[in-house]
């Protein structure tokens, strides 16, 4: 999906590609339309040699930060759409960007994955009690999604703990979730299901609900994604969530 949006705007032009397949084909055939006039290699550090102004990586857990930390070696942005990186992960990528002068920017590149964060923050400023549940498919390997942990930790800076301990119950401690940022965050994993990521805000008397849902089209991720390229040339260090490019 991202590949032909580079290709056709106006504003852009696609460098490089890596895969695991279909290596030293061009990449418009691989995809099964028009040639694009760039070849596929499996080589990250061949594809940054062509100097591009920002790396985007959709890749894995197990291998993004190899990337990050080539690209940021050579000054290079990055824009990471991979899930499954952690607090720590992120301390590091953004103590390196710092050093190296640029920007890198990470989160759920939807818009409505962005609005749900903004007008949860928003919310999380009033009313105090909240907790986050997400929803995907049994395959799924990290718990809870990038989505969720980067909900949870943007709430939890928003407001002070909660002066009573909400693992506090009768029962395994885990029913109530993992703590992420002090924030109770439920993960299911369930065959069938979509992703969904939602946060419950609760009041005496009164629940307030936002949720984001993502219907099987990934091509959803495309004009956020490209956003952050444009924008992230303009930060130092780490920007986590697109809401923040946004607003």
């Amino acid at each position: 999906m991202l590949a032909p949006a580079i290709a056709g705007a106006d504003d852009l032009v696609l460098a490089s590609a890596v895969a695991r397949r279909d290596a030293g084909i061009d990449l418009g055939e691989a995809l099964g339309g028009d040639l694009l006039g760039v070849v596929i290699t499996t080589d990250i550090e061949q594809a940054l040699a062509a100097a591009p102004d920002v790396l985007i990586d959709y890749t894995h857990p197990t291998v993004v930060r190899r990337h990050v930390a080539l690209a940021l070696e050579r000054r290079v942005p990055v824009v990471i759409g991979t899930s499954g990186l952690r607090d720590e992960d992120f301390a590091e990528i953004d103590a390196a960007a710092r050093r190296a002068g640029v920007g890198v920017a990470t989160g759920n590149f939807s818009f409505t994955a962005a609005l749900l964060q903004h007008l949860a923050k928003i919310a999380a400023r009033h009313v105090p009690a909240f907790e986050v549940i997400e929803h995907n498919g049994a395959g799924k390997p990290d718990a809870p999604s990038g989505t969720a942990r980067e909900l949870a930790e943007l709430l939890a800076r928003e407001r002070e703990p909660l002066a009573d301990d909400p693992f506090q119950v009768i029962g395994p401690r885990e029913a109530r979730g993992a703590a992420i940022g002090g924030v109770p965050v439920h993960s299911i994993r369930l065959p069938g299901t979509s992703p969904r990521v939602e946060v419950v805000f609760g009041a005496p008397g009164q629940r307030l609900t936002l949720r984001q849902e993502e219907l099987g089209d990934p091509s959803i991720f495309v004009a956020g994604t490209l956003l952050a390229a444009r924008r992230i040339q303009s930060v130092e260090g780490l920007v986590r969530g697109l809401d923040s490019l946004l607003f």
